[in-house]
């Protein structure tokens, strides 16, 4: 695999947070993720017919994919969303889904049967120390158990989403691939938003501008690159690059907005990369 494909994911995955914290202001949680889902929708659709992509051969496959989209976009990426609309410092969003890594390696075991080596327990133990150091200076305690559930659901949807991905349908064309996921994401998202919000939209430039970026840079490149590092690699290596999200976040918060990097931010990123280099080693 090139190289420079795990670090092109973490770069765009980690924009996601900055897209929320421009969008947000401007449209309930459910809502701006509807929007983005059908956008993505239609393109993909748009894309695999024109290209003559080969779609899913049989209604099982059909069904494992839809219910990665499921779990990967509408659960997980949901629940980071409502968590944050709720209060949830971005901070402790990234500390709780930063969780993940550990679980997969838990989980993986008996569900792929893949060995996790001491090696690859140290680098992630060591990986989630570096990203609890990096958000330590943005946590805050004024936040309910209605905001911070969210976010719990969403740790277990992204870790259940990937491993399942990884289990049942590890290939597949990305573009048909992208439609069959993003169809049952998009109308679960659509009756949530209805039930939940009032649907209502400010078309202000700083949404559009971050509903342009989630959709283009974020639902159709960084989702293409996670499907291909699914198929690709194992789910441990792969759970390792979450940990490098935070600190990648961190700092292009502090080029764009800038936020302030402590000295103790700095430490954690030296050991979230050092963590992943051992996981992924």
């Amino acid at each position: 695999m090139n190289r420079s494909i795990p670090l092109l994911f973490v770069l765009l995955w980690s924009t996601g947070f900055i897209g929320a914290k421009l969008g947000l202001p401007h449209a309930e949680p459910l809502t701006f993720l509807l929007i983005r889902f059908s956008l993505v929708l239609v393109l993909m659709t748009v894309l695999a017919l024109v290209m003559r992509a080969p779609w899913p051969r049989d209604a099982r496959q059909w069904f494992h994919i839809g219910v990665t989209g499921l779990l990967v976009h509408a659960v997980y990426i949901g629940g980071v969303f409502v968590s944050i609309s709720k209060g949830l410092p971005a901070g402790v969003t990234s500390l709780v889904v930063g969780i993940q890594p550990l679980l997969t390696a838990v989980a993986a075991g008996w569900v792929l049967n893949e060995a996790v080596l001491k090696r690859q327990w140290f680098g992630l133990s060591l990986g989630f120390i570096g990203v609890a150091l990096v958000v330590s200076g943005k946590l805050g305690t004024a936040y309910g158990l209605d905001a911070l559930w969210p976010s719990l659901a969403a740790l277990l949807a992204i870790t259940v989403g990937t491993l399942y991905q990884k289990r049942f349908c590890p290939r597949f064309d990305w573009r048909t691939g992208s439609v069959a996921q993003f169809l049952p994401t998009a109308i679960a998202t659509g009756v949530a938003a209805s039930l939940t919000e009032n649907l209502h939209v400010e078309w202000v430039p700083n949404f559009i501008f971050a509903l342009a970026w989630l959709v283009l840079v974020l639902s159709l490149g960084a989702v293409s690159l996670l499907n291909m590092l699914i198929r690709r690699g194992s789910a441990v290596n792969l759970a390792s690059l979450f940990y490098l999200v935070p600190p990648s976040t961190a700092l292009i918060a502090w080029l764009l907005f800038d936020e302030r990097l402590s000295g103790m931010a700095l430490v954690g990123m030296a050991l979230a990369v050092w963590g992943v280099y051992l996981a992924r080693k």
